[in-house]
């Protein structure tokens, strides 16, 4: 019960700690993130990457914010890693 408690204790610690890369606030150029890339929205394969650009130009997208990668993929937010 003790070890049930702690896994969710660090769950609730990760939904936190997560930033939302469907707000563009949350998105800096330099910063390392996941992307899906317009043919994998199916398949949901990611690509990390440092932003070099920031494509979107509203203050929120639905499905991600999208950014160019300094290796030149172009794709929306899924996640921030750093």
């Amino acid at each position: 019960i003790l070890e049930a408690n702690l896994i969710r204790e660090n769950i609730f610690l990760l939904n936190i700690l997560m930033i939302d890369g469907r707000q563009r606030k949350n998105i800096e150029i330099g910063l390392f993130v996941e992307i899906v890339q317009k043919q994998n929205q199916r398949s949901g394969e990611l690509n990390q990457g440092k932003v070099s650009k920031i494509l979107t130009k509203s203050v929120n997208h639905p499905y991600g914010i999208k950014v160019q990668l300094e290796s030149g993929l172009v794709g929306r937010v899924q996640n921030v890693i750093e």
